[in-house]
């Protein structure tokens, strides 16, 4: 293979690997869930913040939200901007704990 063939197959792959763990850094409690739900309401998770990112947490989240799709957003992580009313999202600092959480 020549030089340039493996420069692009490197750049491919790592592009592809970043596409692929976009919602997940290394450590991260689990994968997004999607499931049974509907309109997520962030009512009532503030006793949460602060609290370690497990996936006991996200699921219990999950529950309380009433959301169909989760999602963990970690520290320095980009996110989409669209708008999901069936959506709950988690965001977590480098220490795992939560900081955040909103539905959209």
């Amino acid at each position: 293979m020549t030089l340039t063939k493996l420069a692009l197959i490197g750049s491919l792959a790592a592009l592809t690997a970043g596409c692929a763990t976009a919602n997940q850094a290394p450590g991260a409690p689990g994968d997004g869930m999607t499931g049974a739900g509907g309109t997520c309401s962030a009512a009532g998770t503030d006793s949460f913040i602060g609290q370690r990112a497990t996936t006991e947490t996200g699921t219990a989240i999950r529950a309380l939200t009433g959301a169909e799709i989760f999602q963990w957003v970690p520290e320095g992580s980009a996110v989409t901007m669209d708008y999901r009313e069936n959506r709950v999202r988690v965001s977590y600092d480098r220490a795992m704990a939560i900081t955040k959480i909103a539905c959209g």
